[in-house]
């Protein structure tokens, strides 16, 4: 028997005509409350939705029900709070029950990578087993977690073990940027809907459509190819900034600019400027793990998946210039040295330091001997969490620069986009910035007497050096 056959048995086609599936109000549970699960139950409650969010985080829990999110996300908890007051949004560790109260399931629980950069499924397998096990009538059950090709059919397969009702498993991969995920969710570009059955297609876009009113598309098309371009799309962005990054790697061993490099490929129709703007490479929750998930299944298939292990070279090789820059700068022993660093998230609008970029530099000039001071934002209790006492924390940024012999720069907060540059040269021991974001134009650091290391452009050499 086929597995479509197979599957025919206990998925019935869910009819349009059901007012338990087109009522105003739908009972929907999202399981799993880490970044994706948090914003997908606010932003269903705040479109009139009863929202329960399941955890097996009892201290996650408690303190949700309070309002109180453990991530940083602009208007996320503002939301999460309006949506408890009026009661469509409430948050549990009973997950069986909170299958039980819902007629549709989001599965949002995290899939991180193992070691061979597959992403491990045993949450997701594991939540599937509970809804079998608890569920009390007909569901629909959406793969929300990021997943390889293939996952739908087994968590179908997870849930069929103890499944006494029929059941549909759909795939709605997540397209939101840490950052400005509340806004992504609300107005989203597309709504991916990966679904083998007419009628709950049908259930699902009537539940997207009120995201899609200024005309962006909900595309409908089969599982495999939603849990595809999922992974497609993240590795596709992956692909554009490990693409400029060697690329500005080229400008700056022959002298040209790679701004104007950008803005001259950008300008091209074809091309388009977003995710071409170099630095020290990606990171944070998704793209390593998409990319590295992606290499994994094409070498499963026996598929060629160069492009992209050298999409994943460049980026590993691309974290650490900017240590690189400062060992050849300072020497490889730093024992004397004081390094300030400004921004510690992958990105701004986030406490997210997975991955990040500032991790490989700090590491590295602790390994040195160096003494590091740090500021971020929003992002200081994470880096507190992850590296303890062995870096200095300031909330000023400019205190963090206090006999500093150098500025390194990892995040392109707003607040470091328009500095006061004479007060930065006085508290500087040196006035040498290392900027893995290209903030500033060189001819302005030059005018302000900075030594200014930057990615793809001539470096601008110090005047009035102070030792």
């Amino acid at each position: 028997m086929t597995q479509s056959r197979r599957q025919k048995k206990w998925l019935p086609h869910f009819s349009a005509l059901d007012p338990g599936y087109h009522r105003a109000v739908v009972n929907i549970s999202v399981i799993g409350t880490g970044y994706v699960g948090l914003v997908v139950g606010a932003c269903l409650a705040e479109t009139g939705h009863d929202v329960v969010c399941a955890d097996v985080d009892e201290g996650k829990v408690a303190c949700l029900n309070q309002g109180e999110i453990p991530i940083y996300e602009p208007g996320l908890e503002p939301m999460v709070r309006h949506n408890l007051a009026e009661g469509r949004l409430r948050f549990t560790t009973d997950v069986a029950q909170a299958v039980r109260d819902s007629r549709i399931i989001f599965v949002a629980v995290g899939t991180p990578p193992g070691e061979d950069g597959s992403a491990d499924l045993q949450h997701v397998l594991a939540v599937a087993g509970t809804i079998g096990r608890a569920m009390n009538g007909d569901k629909i059950v959406i793969t929300k977690s990021t997943v390889p090709v293939g996952t739908a059919d087994k968590v179908r397969q997870a849930i069929a073990v103890d499944a006494t009702h029929s059941f549909h498993v759909c795939s709605n991969p997540e397209f939101l940027k840490e950052g400005a995920a509340v806004e992504d969710f609300m107005k989203p570009d597309r709504v991916v809907l990966g679904v083998d059955d007419p009628g709950a297609a049908e259930v699902l876009r009537t539940l997207f459509e009120p995201f899609v009113r200024t005309g962006h598309q909900i595309m409908i098309m089969d599982v495999a190819s939603a849990e595809i371009t999922k992974y497609a799309a993240n590795a596709m962005l992956a692909t554009r900034i490990s693409f400029m990054n060697a690329v500005a790697r080229l400008c700056a061993a022959t002298g040209a600019d790679v701004d104007q490099v950008r803005t001259g490929i950008g300008s091209d129709s074809r091309i388009g400027p977003n995710f071409l703007f170099p630095g020290v490479g990606y990171g944070g929750s998704c793209f390593p793990k998409d990319v590295k998930a992606l290499i994994r299944t094409s070498n499963q298939l026996g598929l060629d998946a160069s492009i992209l292990e050298a999409v994943e070279a460049v980026n590993d090789s691309q974290k650490r210039l900017l240590l690189d820059a400062i060992v050849a700068r300072f020497g490889d022993d730093l024992s004397s040295r004081i390094y300030a660093i400004w921004g510690l998230a992958f990105k701004p609008n986030t406490d997210d330091m997975r991955d990040a970029p500032s991790l490989v530099t700090m590491e590295g000039l602790i390994e040195r001997g160096a003494r590091v001071v740090v500021h971020d934002p929003v992002a200081i209790e994470e880096a507190r969490r992850r590296l303890g006492d062995r870096v200095e924390y300031q909330e000023n940024n400019y205190v963090a620069l206090e006999g500093a012999d150098a500025l390194v720069i990892h995040t392109e907060w707003h607040p470091y986009r328009r500095p006061d540059f004479p007060r930065m040269k006085e508290l500087l021991l040196q006035p040498v910035i290392f900027d893995g974001r290209n903030l500033y134009k060189t001819e302005m650091m030059e005018a302000h007497g900075f030594e200014y290391h930057s990615i793809g452009k001539p470096l601008v050499a110090m005047s009035g050096d102070r030792e």
